[in-house]
């Protein structure tokens, strides 16, 4: 078998990273860096959402964050810090995260752990708006 395994995949996709942990985003994202949450929409009603985070699921980020898409995010014109991309786990955002590299997009990182990391630190999660379960 040809190729790379995807912890290879993985490994390489870190090391070109300066990944940050739940506490250091929070703090990048005060200093005008950005959140996005790659997470499916179905991931972000169940567990809840990081305040701030803007929402663009995996399937179409590479559209939404280069500058010379037609279909960009105009939102993130106006990071001037990191774009710290947070999955479930921080495993799909450090591959999406280098993907963007590979665009020249080079401030992108991702979050140690992912959304699970940020929640298990403490750090505010919101429910997904309009749940009215109790505590949501």
């Amino acid at each position: 078998m040809d190729g790379v395994s995807v912890d290879d995949l993985l490994e390489f996709a870190r090391s070109r990273l300066s990944r940050l942990t739940p506490l250091r985003a929070e703090q990048a994202a005060a200093r005008g860096g950005l959140i996005i949450d790659i997470r499916c929409a179905c991931e972000q009603r169940r567990d809840g959402l990081v305040p701030g985070a803007i929402g663009i699921e995996r399937n179409v980020l590479e559209w939404r964050v280069d500058p010379r898409s037609p279909y960009r995010d105009p939102r993130l014109a106006q990071c001037r810090g990191p774009l710290i991309l947070m999955c479930a786990q921080g495993y799909q955002s450090s591959l999406a995260a280098a993907s963007l590299h590979e665009l020249g997009i080079t401030r992108a990182t991702d979050l140690i752990d992912g959304f699970e990391g940020w929640r298990e630190a403490g750090l505010p999660v919101h429910a997904w708006p309009g749940d009215d379960r109790p505590g949501g």
